[in-house]
Parts: C-alpha cells; sequence; structure tokens
C-alpha cells in the first residue's frame, strides 16, 4: 500500500498531546474507558477557545446585533461580523458580503435551491450531480427537477471509487444548466477535483455549486482558485458550534436573488404595500440569527488557523494511512475508499463480516469507540457499493494513532463476540 512520507519538521511542529489538551470533553471516560472520539465527519468536539468565546457573549455582551444603538449591541455586532470576515479569509473569500450565515450546509443549498433555481431554471433544463452526494446536495435537486419538470442525472463512481470523468464530461456535453458537487465524500472519503471539475462545468455553460462540509474543517480551501458559483459548509464539522455555517457565493448571483425568508433584519423598507429588501448580506439572514454560535465559529477558524489547515491535513493523511494498514491485518473485514491517498481523506468505512454495522458499532462503543453506522444520509451510494449500511471512522486534529489501535482491538473484540 502507498505510503506517505511527512516531513521531520511538520512532525516537530503538530504536537497532537497538546491540540487535544485544548478539547475538554476528550478527558471523559467512557463505560470506564477513556473516550475516543472517530464521528468528526458527523459533528466534531469543541475547543475551550470556542467555549470560552461564547461564554463571553452570554456572560458580557449579549444583545441582538445590527439593531440596538447601545454599547452591548455594537459590541456584539461587531463580533458577529468580525467573525464574517474571518470565515471569508479562510476560504479566501474575495468579498465577506458575499458570505451568508447560515445554521448548516443543509440551508446553504437549500438556499440555492429557492432562491437561485427557481429564479434561474426551467422544465426541460439538466442538473448534474453525483453519486457521492450527501442528501442535503442530491434531494434539493431531486426534487426541484421533479417539480419543474428538469432532468437529474448524476455521475458515477469508478471500481477505484473516484468520479467517473467519462460520465462526467459525457453529461456536460448535454450543455447543463446547474452542477452540484461535493468536495469530499462524507461516505467513503473520495476528493474530487472540483477545481477541474468546475473549470469543465463551467466551460459547458454550468453554474457550478460545491458542498465544502467534509472539506473546509480538513484542509485549505480557496473558491476563486476553485472557480466555483456557491460554496458551502457547516460549522458544527470543523471545531464550530452546532447552528453555524457560512454560504458563499458570487456578489452578482447574490445580488439578483430572492431571499429565502422574510422577516426582520433582511428589509431595508417596509409599507403596507411593497418591501424594499437589504443589501448584501443581510438580505438572507432574516430574523435574530444565531449570532453567538456565528461567534463561536469565528473563534473555531482563529483555532484551525493558528494550527493550521496544511498541518491539520498532514496529520490526517497520516493517521488514514495507518488505519487502513491496521484494517488490512483484519480477516473478514472491507474497507472502501480510494487507496490512492492524494484523493483520500481520513474518513475510512467499513464492514465486517457477519456483522451488521448497528450491532458492530454498539459493540465497539462499549469499549469506548464512537463510529458511527448506517448510510450516512448518503443511500444512492450505499446502494450503489451494494451493502445496506456501513461503519465509519472519521479522524480529524485531536486523533492519535493509540486511538486507532484501540478501534482495531474494539472490531477483533466484536469478531470474537459474533465468532
Amino acid at each position: 500500500m502507498a505510503t506517505v512520507k511527512v516531513s521531520r519538521d511538520t512532525r516537530a511542529t503538530y504536537d497532537v498531546e497538546r491540540v487535544r489538551a485544548d478539547f475538554p470533553i476528550l478527558r471523559r471516560r467512557v463505560y470506564g474507558k477513556p473516550l475516543v472520539y472517530l464521528d468528526n465527519a458527523a459533528t466534531s468536539q469543541k475547543p475551550d477557545a470556542v467555549i470560552d468565546a461564547m461564554d463571553h457573549v452570554y456572560r458580557e455582551t449579549n444583545a441582538n446585533i445590527h439593531r440596538g444603538v447601545y454599547l452591548m449591541s455594537e459590541e456584539t455586532t461587531a463580533l458577529y461580523e468580525d467573525a464574517r470576515a474571518k470565515i471569508a479569509s479562510l476560504i479566501n473569500a474575495p468579498d465577506p458580503a458575499a458570505c451568508i450565515m447560515v445554521r448548516n450546509a443543509t440551508e446553504a443549498m437549500n438556499i440555492v435551491a429557492y432562491s437561485w433555481a427557481r429564479r434561474n431554471l426551467k422544465s426541460g433544463d439538466l442538473i448534474v450531480g453525483t453519486i457521492l452526494e450527501h442528501h442535503s446536495n442530491l434531494v434539493p435537486w431531486q426534487q426541484f427537477a421533479k417539480q419543474i419538470g428538469a432532468r437529474y442525472e448524476v455521475v458515477d463512481i469508478d471500481d477505484d471509487y473516484r468520479l467517473r470523468r467519462d460520465q462526467f464530461e459525457a453529461l456536460l456535453a448535454k450543455k447543463p444548466k446547474f452542477v452540484a458537487l461535493t468536495h469530499v465524500s462524507n461516505g467513503i472519503g473520495t476528493i474530487n477535483p472540483v477545481a477541474e471539475l468546475t473549470a469543465q462545468a463551467k466551460a459547458a455553460g454550468a453554474t457550478v455549486l460545491i458542498d465544502g462540509a467534509q472539506a473546509v474543517p480538513h484542509m485549505s480551501v480557496d473558491v476563486q482558485a476553485i472557480g466555483c458559483d456557491f460554496y458551502a459548509f457547516s460549522g458544527h464539522k470543523m471545531i464550530g458550534p452546532t447552528g453555524s455555517g457560512a454560504l458563499w457565493g458570487r456578489r452578482e448571483l447574490l445580488e439578483s436573488m430572492p431571499p429565502f425568508l422574510y422577516g426582520g433584519d433582511m428589509i431595508r423598507r417596509v409599507t403596507l404595500k411593497d418591501t424594499e429588501y437589504n443589501e448584501l448580506p443581510w438580505k438572507f439572514e432574516a430574523g435574530t440569527s444565531d449570532y453567538v454560535a456565528a461567534i463561536g465559529l469565528g473563534a473555531a477558524v482563529d483555532y484551525l488557523r493558528r494550527i493550521g489547515l496544511d498541518a491539520i491535513h498532514q496529520h490526517e493523511r497520516e493517521l488514514t494511512v495507518y488505519a487502513l494498514e491496521r484494517f488490512d491485518e483484519l480477516k473478514g473485514v472491507r474497507t472502501f475508499g480510494t487507496r490512492e491517498l492524494s484523493s483520500r481523506a481520513g474518513i475510512v468505512s467499513f464492514e465486517v463480516e457477519g456483522i451488521h454495522p448497528h450491532d458492530l458499532a454498539t459493540l465497539i462503543d462499549r469499549e469506548g469507540v464512537c463510529v458511527r453506522a448506517g448510510h450516512h444520509c448518503n443511500q444512492p451510494l450505499m446502494d450503489r457499493l451494494d451493502v445496506p449500511a456501513t461503519t465509519r471512522a472519521s479522524i480529524y486534529l485531536y486523533n492519535t494513532p493509540a486511538e486507532i489501535d484501540a478501534l482495531i482491538a474494539a472490531v477483533r473484540k466484536a469478531q470474537q463476540v459474533f465468532a
């Protein structure tokens, strides 16, 4: 199997134990055993820096943003808008006002479906997706296509779990109006070459949305280099709070789109006969936002940049190599995903012969190890793999080789139970 070389300097600067010390929940014991948290693709744990930032707002400055002229409101508004600027900088967005605060990537992609697609797509148009998509980037387009009489077609994967470029190019030849792609598969960890795919799609005349929920937490992302039109991600997967995330879009597209929700803060002027909408980004942020979560997400961005996204990616890649090597030692175990490490994120989905994934995850939990079992909001992908579900271990910046060993030991023990 291919190995990944990590420079001595990188090893010297990445101190995983120091990182772990910043996450209070990792000191917890489960069933009397040290907690091993390997469900990071679902949600990540939070460092003291994020918890403290949110606690500070509630204790010191809590007040509704944008609307008050008193000190605490102005302080909290400044923190909120500062978080927006940090998020924009993280993904190299040229304009912070084009970063819309949302609750999660699901909401972000539905904004595009309801506000952009309903105005720009029509009956007979082609929408292209992939078999790797999370339901959040599949169901909106599937259902929208049904509602307006458009066509929704997906690109399959090859035997190495990577997108079939021949199918993608064949669909582009049909001149699709919209292409929805995941940056990183949450089901099997495939990293798509989104810059290349976006360039091809744009050349065919398509508008492109990228689901970056599994990319932004783990690697450097540059929306300008990718060249897409929309990019969505969630805060809770990148050590930020639940209820936080962002949608970045090209300003000209966002300005042409109607609001997704109506209410307070997204308006400039209201009369009984008409309403004038606010400017970006507030046009898409109706009502009282979860400003505390957004501020927490800003703190998460600071933390990730302090550690370094490239260093995190390298650490995770090394652990992924180690995990795959350890899984290869087990009999009766099948892992899913490419072995080409440049196209693989730190997600290891697997099945164990004779054990249902839910039973396996329950037994593993008794050893203090948290993994996910199920279809991972990837049911079409599970059908493609010809499995009802998988067990999934997903790696992040605070995981260690010893935790991979604990996972492997737990799988061995489960095999003994079922033997």
